[in-house]
């Protein structure tokens, strides 16, 4: 019946993650998979979200089935936290937002909702990118090409080349662009290019679509959110899906949203139609607990501030693996550059390490990472930050 099914190559993240699990070393490195871990190399459990579960376990009753849209106190939550409580685009009622399986699960609704009524569209999407980005929208029957991004000689951003790409591209092409904490990259847009990139993609009348999966890792709640409102103020149409599983270590809950701004409201209501008809002939509708967590959590007024501070203290340790990973290194190899190791924000870095480095990492030091040089800075800590940096060393000299 089935002997013309091809065998799935795997995830490169998931499989190398897979290959870790199975080393049988004492001191291997996990650096692969996109988890925060803390000082002693465990997924916490933030005091915020273990006070919020208390709380909905305590107030639960009947569990019915949610909404094809999710729940409305979920939902709503999510929009205060995107553009802000106050912003015009909510009060006029022109964005929209479903609760979804994740940040993946808003990103295939959304793809198939631009599929349905922008069939002839294609997405662009930055070299590099999250591997799955690819997959999702080419999954549902979009075209995938990519626009210029990455610097491998400064480690930075190629933005006059991001910017042309723009410029030439076909009316409502979809870009996917990173709103903070660039995955693999850690390179990110500042307010003075998002700023000059938003009239471009206004005139040539592309559809932005954001994928906001670290918010707090990079800056703050509200800076990192900068580009959702900038382009909600600039009256653009676009498409966010954000995650709460970094942000609350909710990475099992898979607890996520899908956001589209629209011109006027009755556009709005129409949009949030299809975007139900979508979930229905796909999962239906989403789990109820992890959201309420999440939605008591962001309505809280004693969690609320508690959980923004443990965010705080999560993307201060990343800095400061960042900044001791760099000194060791650079004390060991001081005539090359490795600034980017502390300009690059968020979970990841590119380490600038060849495939084979990264072969030589894993096999000889059991340290491992991508063979696209994408290091998760999450996964250090000040148990294996100097091992990690040395093995470095090692394949780079």
């Amino acid at each position: 019946m089935f002997h013309h099914v091809e065998p799935y190559a795997g995830d490169p993240i998931l499989t190398l993650n897979e290959a870790f699990g199975k080393d049988p070393r004492s001191d291997k490195i996990n650096l692969s998979i996109g988890i925060y871990f803390d000082d002693d190399g465990k997924i916490p459990m933030l005091p915020s979200v273990r006070a919020a579960e208390l709380k909905v376990v305590a107030a639960a009753g009947a569990r019915p089935y949610l909404p094809m849209e999710g729940a409305a106190n979920f939902r709503t939550a999510v929009q205060d936290l995107l553009f802000g409580s106050d912003h015009a685009a909510l009060r006029s009622g022109r964005v929209v937002t479903i609760q979804t399986v994740g940040s993946s699960g808003g990103l295939k609704v959304g793809a198939d909702f631009i599929k349905r009524y922008f069939p002839q569209s294609h997405v662009l999407v930055s070299d590099p990118t999250w591997d799955n980005h690819r997959a999702v929208f080419e999954g549902s029957g979009l075209t995938v090409e990519s626009y210029p991004y990455y610097d491998a000689a400064t480690g930075g951003l190629r933005f006059a080349d991001m910017l042309a790409a723009m410029s030439k591209a076909e009316k409502h092409s979809v870009i996917l662009l990173h709103a903070c904490c660039h995955n693999p990259t850690g390179v990110d847009l500042t307010r003075e290019q998002w700023q000059q990139l938003l009239p471009v993609l206004k005139a040539r009348e592309l559809i932005p679509f954001l994928d906001l999966a670290y918010q707090g890792y990079g800056s703050s709640m509200d800076d990192d959110a900068y580009a959702i409102r900038l382009s909600a103020d600039a009256g653009i149409s676009f498409l966010v899906a954000n995650s709460f599983s970094k942000s609350m270590s909710l990475y099992g809950e898979r607890c996520g949203a899908l956001s589209i701004v629209c011109p006027d409201p009755q556009q709005a209501v129409n949009v949030l139609g299809q975007l139900k008809a979508n979930v229905r002939r796909n999962y239906s509708n989403p789990p109820m607990h992890g959201g309420q967590i999440v939605a008591r959590v962001l309505t809280d007024p004693e969690l609320r501030p508690l959980w923004e501070a443990e965010v705080v203290a999560m993307r201060e340790r990343i800095l400061a693996m960042r900044q001791r990973l760099y000194d060791v290194i650079c004390t060991r190899l001081p005539d090359r550059d490795f600034s980017y190791f502390l300009t690059q924000r968020g979970m990841f870095s590119y380490t600038g390490l060849s495939p084979i480095q990264c072969d030589r990492l894993k096999d000889e030091h059991a340290v491992y990472i991508l063979r696209s040089g994408r290091m998760c800075v999450a996964g250090l800590n000040n148990g294996n930050v100097e091992a990690t940096a040395t093995a470095m060393v090692d394949v780079l000299s």
